[in-house]
């Protein structure tokens, strides 16, 4: 330990006072212990440090070796020692326990003062440091769990390239280079896929293709998409649909072509089946064609008429849940009753417009196979010249039970059940006036009600013939 060369003249003529300011300013915590290590004084340099601690009270009077962690003691013997080993550690980690079994990490050193045998505790909070270590564990612990995943998903993305049954290619952007191709490439490209790493993409195809393909690639890097290109294969003369996209790698951009065998035009279809599907087009009730997940395939026009619709491209990739129905109930019935029995029939619902308008539409569906993929065929008659309408008819006569049950689904509860609660009004009214022969004083009576409101709700249901004398 290397000491101030002339303490007494650069330090002066220092009081008690001052020397305890110096201490203090000099650790988080100083100690004052006596000859026999019993704590005499003890100093804070923050009022949240001895709020900590308990306050000094806790601590003064006791052995130092008493208030620390038992996996302490031995250090502060050991610093406390009057010859201590020259090769010791001058700082020490020392734990030590407050009153409420709280423990708190210091790091101390001890300085004799004066002659007597006093020493001083110098203590730094660890606390701080302890929390940034735990952090940076933290920390470290986040990036190997992200490293994991990212490793985790570079292999699943590894295996799916290398199992695509498509030829797919990796393209450097810059020199269209062939980096990397996976099995069902270097297949394709037989005894050119063990060299193909040294040739561009374009050199793989015939010169007269080599154009559209090369203007495909630039296409995608301008505009990040573009049509797919058919070309020949220089080798064999196979016709190729090429598609591309691109991706960033490494602050590098890359191509990922896939190559797809030209589809087959599909075999004619006989004369009949030709007509019946002209039929089905130009037929006066709706038709439309779903997946299983009921996404409209194909629609005939008289379906685009009802849905409100100019073109069948507007109706396609959408589900028919759009407008059959309330949207999540009446659909999900349909399908059900599709995938279980296989076909609906007469099931009458409303076919709701893009533009607002509504129709009363009766369907029948049928589930079929088709190249081991179940789609369902719906056919939507409109019926709403032969239906009646949704609200009070013009003489004010109510509802029947069966027509209010036609109606679920079709119009707001609240609106069913004030068209219920007329009805049975009315058959009420109708069953007392029979009962009385027609006597309406007695009927009133019957029902509960005053004449004058027997009379009102006569003339709302329009019954009996009210210019009669009353009574």
């Amino acid at each position: 330990m290397k000491s101030f060369a002339t303490p007494r003249i650069s330090l002066g003529p220092l009081d008690a006072d001052a020397t305890a300011g110096l201490i203090t300013a000099a650790a988080d915590v100083a100690l004052v212990l006596d000859q026999a290590g019993i704590i005499r004084d003890i100093a804070f340099s923050q009022e949240d440090l001895a709020r900590d601690f308990d306050g000094p009270d806790t601590l003064l009077g006791r052995a130092w070796s008493e208030t620390v962690a038992k996996d302490s003691r031995v250090k502060v013997e050991a610093m406390l020692a009057r010859d201590p080993p020259k090769d010791a550690a001058r700082w020490r980690h020392i734990n030590q326990v407050t009153t409420r079994g709280a423990t708190i990490p210091l790091l101390c050193s001890v300085a004799p003062l004066g002659d007597a045998g006093r020493h001083v505790v110098f203590a730094r909070d660890l606390r701080p440091l302890s929390q940034l270590q735990q952090r940076m564990v933290e920390v470290q612990q986040s990036m190997e769990r992200d490293y994991s995943r990212l490793r985790q998903a570079e292999t699943r993305y590894r295996l799916l390239f290398q199992m695509a049954m498509d030829p797919v290619l990796i393209l450097d952007a810059d020199q269209q280079r062939i980096l990397e191709a996976n099995p069902a490439a270097q297949r394709l490209f037989g005894r050119n896929a063990r060299r193909s790493s040294a040739r561009t993409l374009a050199e793989m195809f015939e010169p007269a293709d080599r154009p559209a393909v090369q203007a495909l690639l630039a296409s995608v890097r301008s505009a990040g998409r573009a049509d797919d290109v058919t070309a020949h294969l220089a080798e064999g003369g196979e016709a190729m649909v090429v598609s591309a996209s691109t991706f960033r790698q490494e602050a590098g951009l890359l191509f990922l072509v896939r190559l797809s065998a030209l589809a087959q035009p599909a075999a004619a279809l006989p004369d009949t089946q030709a007509r019946m599907l002209k039929v089905v087009q130009v037929a006066p009730d709706g038709f439309v064609v779903t997946d299983a997940s009921a996404h409209v395939l194909t629609a005939n026009a008289a379906f685009l008429d009802m849905a409100q619709l100019a073109h069948e491209d507007q109706a396609r990739g959408e589900t028919l849940d759009r407008w059959i129905g309330r949207q999540g109930v009446e659909l999900d019935v349909l399908l059900s009753n599709l995938r279980s029995r296989g076909a609906v029939r007469l099931y009458t619902t409303t076919l709701h417009g893009a533009l607002g308008g509504q129709v009363e539409v009766e369907i029948s569906a049928v589930s079929v196979m088709n190249e081991g993929q179940s789609c369902f065929g719906f056919q939507l008659r409109d019926i709403g010249a032969r239906t009646r309408p949704a609200v009070r008819a013009a003489d004010g006569a109510t509802r029947s039970v069966e027509q209010l049950t036609e109606l679920i689904g079709r119009v707001p509860l609240k609106d069913l059940v004030r068209e219920a609660t007329d009805a049975i009004e009315r058959l009420c009214i109708e069953a007392a006036l029979e009962l009385t022969g027609d006597n309406r004083a007695s009927a009133a009576e019957m029902l509960g009600l005053s004449r004058q409101s027997l009379y009102v709700k006569l003339r709302r249901y329009g019954l009996g013939d009210l210019d009669d004398q009353q009574g």
